[in-house]
């Protein structure tokens, strides 16, 4: 029954904070209101979404609780307030107001991958958005990449230039249409348009798409223009055509990934686990990497030599599905997406080695020259740079190993508000972290920091992200290793904007990125498990356990040290780790026997017997690479983690492994791991002895921390080994037989595409108070 209270006429001022902006929360409202007989207004501002409604308060009351159960997909809703007020509402409707600017207070959402409505809309011969490579709507995608500023509205994107045809902008107005009030709203009348160049700058005439694939057909490499920036395509099933990007790009044998119209026409490459085939069709649209099957190596030899597993991603912007839809001969609706579809895309970013993805026109057209032999592109405008995510499964779901595409700028939620900081993160795998009060902001992947391109992209992200969050950094967060080329970088930018600067351990920040994520603030012991990075002694560090409170850590216990024999680059080498690994076992005389034929073995085991060459380090990526070269499986490196990663793929094929009973040895809060490089030393199966070292790193592991840390106690994983599936998924069973709970990282990388994040997690704390140490 009604009561009277319920029947009183109310008016609230209700406010939702978030990622609500973009991503069709005014529409929702609106159609809220009106269903419930409300009338008010609802607004974008700069601190989220304000509406003032009216009406019965049962109704008002029912509109707050289905903002919540009922909001868009790809919003995030960080909390929703109201307050009663005297009404100034005049009119008997509800309506959408023009937007109101202010300091920010929210943040726009990431690119999404178009949706199906919209693709039925492009596979319909009688839509007037049939084949337009650019369509979106309400609820997907681009955002971040084309957003110049807050509150998002169309004036404030890249697509200001483009005025809305009359068929647009009614649907813009339109009520119920999925396209009301969608910023991005265009169709091939109004919108950005498309054309497809040569080498040299100029259109090729004809039906582009037609164009573009016939091309790739014929074993060219066509770049394209997408969310985010410009990427390179060619026929996977092509060997000359594999052959000619790897050769252009420079590129030997690092693997590439592939685009496959759906996850049934990937089926007969990849072999799924639980949940995976849904992992690819994630509206964030990551590259997700899947166990090969045999099939894979048969037809596609070159596209990931050597590995066990295929990156793999669907189409995540309309031009891409155009290419698959072309080569399925132009069928209407969304049917033919459920049948294996023969072409096969290899992909790459738009970029040479260590540069950013392009995404300008000219820009393109000058750094891809001699890379692409066309460019399929449009005449809008990309804002923000954003390469592709990357990610694997995981327990309870996903774990990104890139975070980017998709993802940025999503805040992480702190469990505690504090000043603004700027961290900067590492010269490699780079990415920048804002926080403003209680939340963190990771920049999109920036990626390896070591020339003036990849300078301007790194500052480029700084400015955007701190001017779209209207932030005033307190303090700049580093890492305490001054890489030369990063320090410089850093340097100015705080001689620019007047603030201090803060050095944070690396490994510290490694366990406290993990901390933030999950919102942890009481003292945890931490496991930092990487290839190594300056410690707070002078030596390299890299198998740390830690205990982090906040701004504070403290070395509990480490891997026995070992010899990093030559500089930084050739302290890199398999053989060479192989080799001083050898010497600490008294078997030096074996180097030069056992890498007959490697430039410099005499002289490096003439060195490393005599003691004068490298450095301590107690890093177990600098192992894994060590028990590579052992194995013979790697003995020098062509790209980084190359080793690690052809020896997370023979232990994968070779399956489950027992631990060597006496492969290691505890000596107070040393882990000394020597013995099992004794066992790999005769081993001549090298998939056999990469699942025992692993199974054994890990039971020794777990062992150790058993006498160091108390049972039921929960520990932080983080650093670049964790990323090792194999490894990580021993780790884990064995820490649990000891009562050890693992906390690892899931929406961010475990390696140092989150490393700015630890940084702002202990600059933070320490701005708070805590003591830094």
């Amino acid at each position: 029954m009604q009561t009277s209270e319920n029947n009183e006429l109310v008016c609230q001022r209700v406010r939702i904070n978030g990622v609500v902006q973009g991503v069709g929360f005014r529409p929702l409202v609106w159609r809220l209101a009106k269903e419930l007989g409300l009338t008010g207004w609802v607004r974008n501002d700069a601190r989220g979404v304000e509406l003032e409604v009216s009406g019965l308060r049962s109704h008002v009351e029912t509109l707050i609780e289905r903002l919540h159960r009922d909001a868009p997909p790809n919003a995030q809703i960080d909390a929703i307030t109201s307050r009663y007020t005297e009404s100034v509402s005049v009119s008997g409707d509800f309506f959408i107001l023009d937007s109101r600017g202010g300091r920010s207070a929210t943040m726009i959402g990431p690119d999404m991958t178009v949706c199906r409505d919209c693709l039925a809309e492009m596979f319909d011969p009688s839509s007037r958005r049939w084949r337009y490579a650019l369509t979106n709507c309400g609820h997907c995608g681009s955002r971040y990449s084309i957003c110049t500023g807050l509150p998002f509205d169309r004036a404030r994107t890249s697509l200001k230039p483009f005025a809305m045809c009359g068929k647009c902008e009614g649907e813009y107005h339109r009520a119920h249409d999925r396209r009301l009030h969608a910023e991005g709203n265009c169709c091939p009348r109004c919108g950005p348009q498309i054309s497809l160049l040569d080498a040299a700058g100029k259109p090729i005439p004809g039906d582009v798409v037609v164009n573009a694939l016939a091309l790739i057909r014929a074993g060219r490499v066509v770049a394209i223009k997408g969310p985010g920036g410009f990427h390179l395509f060619c026929d996977a099933h092509n060997p000359a055509a594999v052959a000619l990007m790897r050769e252009r790009k420079r590129r030997q044998c690092k693997p590439f990934p592939v685009m496959f119209a759906s996850a049934m026409s990937a089926l007969p490459y990849v072999q799924f686990r639980v949940g995976e085939p849904g992992l690819l069709t994630l509206p964030e649209r990551p590259i997700i990497l899947l166990n090969k099957r045999k099939r894979c190596d048969e037809v596609m030899p070159a596209v990931a030599p050597e590995l066990h597993w295929l990156g793999v991603v669907l189409p995540f912007a309309p031009i891409h599905y155009l290419l698959f839809h072309e080569a399925a001969g132009r069928p209407s609706g969304l049917q033919w997406l459920e049948s294996d579809q023969e072409l096969v895309l290899m992909m790459s970013s738009g970029n040479l080695a260590r540069e950013p993805i392009a995404i300008d026109n000219d820009e393109a057209l000058q750094r891809l020259a001699g890379v692409a032999d066309a460019f399929l592109m449009h005449d809008g405008k990309i804002v923000t740079r954003c390469d592709d995510s990357v990610a694997c499964s995981a327990p309870g779901g996903l774990q990104l190993i890139r975070r980017s595409r998709g993802y940025a700028p999503k805040a992480l939620k702190l469990p505690q508000s504090g000043p603004p900081v700027l961290a900067v993160g590492g010269p490699v795998k780079n990415a920048i972290c804002v926080t403003r009060g209680n939340e963190a902001f990771v920049s999109q992947h920036i990626g390896e920091l070591s020339n003036p391109v990849a300078a301007v992209g790194f500052e480029d992200t700084v400015q955007h992200l701190l001017k779209m969050l209207e932030v005033v950094p307190a303090v700049i967060a580093h890492d305490i290793h001054r890489d030369a080329y990063v320090t410089a970088l850093v340097d100015e930018m705080a001689r620019e904007r007047d603030v201090p600067m803060l050095a944070v351990q690396h490994h510290h920040a490694h366990v406290a990125a993990v901390l933030a994520e999950h919102q942890v603030v009481e003292p945890t012991y931490g496991l930092a498990l990487d290839g190594g990075e300056l410690g707070t002694d002078g030596t390299i560090w890299g198998g740390e356990l830690l205990k982090v409170s906040g701004a504070r850590f403290e070395r509990v216990g480490h891997l026995s040290p070992f010899l990093l024999p030559g500089s930084e680059i050739e302290s890199r080498v398999p053989w060479r780790l192989a080799a001083s690994i050898l010497q600490s076992l008294g078997r030096g005389d074996e180097i030069v026997r056992r890498f007959a034929g490697l430039a410099g073995v005499e002289n490096v085991a003439a060195e490393l017997a005599a003691g004068a060459m490298g450095r301590q380090s107690s890093s177990l990526g600098r192992l894994f690479e060590a028990a590579a070269g052992l194995l013979g499986i790697r003995h020098e490196l062509i790209y980084r983690d190359q080793a690690g990663l052809l020896m997370e793929g023979y232990a994968e094929r070779f399956g489950a492994a027992e631990p060597l009973p006496d492969g290691w040895r505890v000596s107070g809060n040393w882990l000394d791991l020597l013995p099992v490089f004794d066992y790999l030393r005769e081993e001549r199966e090298p998939q056999r002895g990469a699942a025992v070292f692993y199974a054994t790193v890990a039971a020794a592991l777990a062992d150790w921390m058993h006498t160091l840390v108390p049972e039921g106690s929960a520990v932080a994983a983080g650093g670049g080994c964790m990323q090792n599936q194999v490894f990580s998924r021993e780790l884990r069973f064995r820490a649990g037989k000891f009562g050890l709970t693992f906390i690892e990282a899931r929406r961010l990388p475990p390696s140092d595409g989150a490393l700015a994040l630890g940084q702002a997690w202990v600059a933070q704390r320490y701005l708070l108070g805590d003591s830094l140490g």
